[in-house]
């Protein structure tokens, strides 16, 4: 575990990339804004998480990190031991976690459940989506009070570790750690190779507004069976109704058996699911 801390004083920010190994976008876009040394109003703490699943660029080396939260200090599992570490850096902190994902291009967030917290943070980031775990979270860091994680694109593309820059750039904002124009300036040149996300991102921070995010709540996993191929065949975020095939596993293919939307959704994200169904609940702000 690498950490960073910018700003005088004791974080109550902080932000956390690559708790899985092969997703670096998190670790490339902390080590990008820490290099550039920003003047900050707030003291905030970066941490890149499992650096040595990073190093062996595998998801985890023991066990999943993001399923052992809060960990255990003697346990053999170096995952377990890190939950622990990682828990006690982020204590008392409003935390932002960078993940990415094979199964959607555009950055959506998701939260434990939407507080108070999250409801004056999310509409200022640059995602048009957040997702409710709703008792899905077992495990995972997003159990820790105040914690929103992301999804920031694609695993190991360019756009993903782009999109994840301006994704914590506009939550420094929001959490009052960066000035607006500050975060809108510093940025460099809007090249021709930037991330759309990450474009749409400057233009947010530029002239900072609420944006309008649908909710989501999971509802259930989707099985996957052991098979040699696998197909997806609906649409992240977009709804299935009951009676239209989904998925293909080999040469069984699965049929909505009541209206749900996909979340998550993806042939070879998961090794025992799909994904998550799920129910459109409303919007935010």
């Amino acid at each position: 575990m690498r950490i960073y801390e910018l700003g005088d004083g004791t974080p109550e920010v902080s932000v956390v990339g690559s708790i899985h190994g092969d997703e670096p976008c998190g670790a490339r876009a902390i080590e990008r804004l820490v290099a550039e040394d920003p003047d900050v109003e707030r003291p905030v703490k970066f941490i890149v998480a499992n650096e040595e699943a990073l190093d062996a660029d595998v998801r985890f080396l023991d066990d999943d990190l993001n399923r052992v939260f809060p960990g255990d200090p003697n346990a053999d599992s170096h995952e377990r031991r890190l939950a622990y570490d990682l828990g006690r850096e982020v204590r008392g902190t409003t935390a932002f976690s960078i993940h990415s994902t094979q199964s959607y291009a555009d950055p959506f967030a998701i939260v434990d459940t939407v507080d108070a917290i999250s409801r004056s943070i999310l509409p200022h980031l640059p995602v048009d989506v957040v997702v409710e775990t709703n008792n899905f979270a077992d495990g995972r860091l997003i159990e820790h009070a105040h914690t929103i994680e992301v999804e920031a694109g694609l695993q190991k593309s360019d756009e993903a570790a782009k999109n994840a820059y301006w994704l914590i750039r506009a939550f420094l904002t929001a959490t009052n750690v960066l000035p607006a124009p500050a975060v809108a300036s510093d940025g460099g040149d809007a090249s021709d190779d930037e991330a759309p996300v990450a474009k749409d991102a400057r233009l947010r921070l530029a002239a900072p507004e609420e944006n309008s995010l649908d909710v989501f709540r999971l509802l259930e996993m989707i099985p996957k069976p052991v098979a040699e191929e696998y197909e997806v065949l609906a649409k992240n975020f977009e709804p299935v109704e009951s009676g239209e095939p989904f998925a293909r596993a080999d040469d069984e293919t699965f049929i909505a058996d009541r209206d749900f939307f996909p979340i998550l959704l993806s042939a070879y994200g998961y090794a025992n699911i799909f994904g998550y169904a799920g129910e459109k609940v409303g919007t935010l702000p």
